[in-house]
């Protein structure tokens, strides 16, 4: 990922990125990319690091043996609370990746998830308007972690779809409060951008997954390993119809520091992968056959329906993003491809089976 990112990792060397939920899936990789870049490419001027993250879970230990880092703080803070009194870093990047991102985990809390994508989003804004003003630091980046599931569930026309769609979603269903935080969440990054000339850039990602992604997350590759690893069928709580395409998060992870770097203020970029577009049952037998290869496993695809009345409920039927935007403005190109991505991911499952909820 350094590699690929060393144009942008070069403008960032010397000045402070501050990361919200760092300690979580895809804040593993933004905070070890920053780490392997200070500890290994050994720039004059290396990138302050302050991670944010409510540790709810507890800390995790890949951060804690980042403590004796000297360019690496690591401060407890939900940020669904007011920003901590003694926050005297001039943060020249701000990344706000503090979230509740899993379906099954948003819609048991709605209102928390709504407070981090939008009182959060907020504060943080306000903060980086402030700094501009104060003329303490010169605001260079700032990224709002938005969602593929502000499109909805999209016409059939609008796939694959790009950023100028504006969505087919549900404001009062079961997925809203996620869906509808992120919209708004939008609108506020668009607005302070324009209206205060902040470098303010959205990502929208499409099914992020690989290794991290904890087995207890209640996502669709993390059941299905769950169910492998139990020596159990593959249970599928669906008709198997919907489609998805998913994005390796390595080649997520260098989407998303691009766009930090090099977005245009106000700007909105789909970072996942056009193709394949795989239904559900399609993944599920494929994850079979390459868990039956790595593994022995004899398992087989069930078809039931949810207990949960509301489980399927404003469910997009297709999720397919058009990345052109990200390609040509960002130089944006996935290089893993979903069997790569996919074997990876049970080899760290196997290692990794149990968690507590995500």
């Amino acid at each position: 990922m350094c590699s690929r990112l060393e144009q942008e990792l070069k403008v960032m060397s010397g000045h402070k990125l501050l990361i919200t939920g760092g300690a979580g899936f895809l804040g593993y990789y933004l905070v070890q990319v920053i780490d392997h870049w200070n500890q290994e490419y050994k720039p004059s001027a290396k990138i302050g690091l302050t991670i944010y993250d409510n540790m709810v879970r507890g800390k995790p230990e890949w951060l804690s043996q980042l403590e004796n880092r000297k360019a690496i703080k690591l401060l407890t803070h939900d940020i669904r609370h007011p920003l901590p009194s003694d926050m005297d870093d001039d943060f020249s990047f701000i990344i706000h990746a503090a979230s509740i991102a899993s379906p099954t985990f948003y819609r048991k809390h709605p209102i928390e998830t709504m407070d981090a994508n939008v009182n959060g989003l907020r504060r943080l804004l306000e903060y980086c308007k402030k700094q501009k003003e104060d003329g303490r630091t010169t605001p260079l980046g700032f990224l709002f972690y938005s969602s593929s599931e502000v499109y909805g569930d999209p016409a059939a026309d609008q796939i694959p779809t790009s950023e100028s769609y504006n969505g087919n979603v549900s404001f009062t269903g079961p997925r809203a409060c996620y869906d509808e935080s992120k919209r708004f969440g939008e609108t506020l990054c668009v607005n302070f951008a324009q209206r205060h000339e902040l470098p303010i850039k959205i990502v929208r990602p499409f099914n992020n997954y690989g290794p991290g992604l904890k087995i207890s997350d209640r996502r669709v590759i993390p059941d299905f390993a769950r169910n492998i690893f139990d020596n159990e069928n593959i249970v599928m709580l669906s008709d198997g119809k919907p489609t998805r395409t998913f994005c390796y998060v390595a080649d997520a992870v260098v989407g998303y520091y691009k766009a930090l770097v090099s977005g245009r203020p106000g700007q909105a970029y789909n970072i996942g992968t056009e193709t394949p577009e795989i239904s559900m049952a399609e993944l599920a037998k494929q994850i079979t056959v390459y868990a039956k290869e790595l593994f022995g496993y004899g398992g087989k695809v069930i078809l039931k329906i949810s207990e949960e009345d509301e489980y399927l409920v404003d469910n997009p039927n297709r999720r397919c993003p058009r990345i052109d935007k990200a390609r040509s403005e960002l130089g944006f190109v996935p290089v893993i491809g979903l069997e790569e991505g996919l074997k990876r991911s049970l080899l760290w499952y196997a290692d990794n089976r149990q968690s507590e909820d995500a």
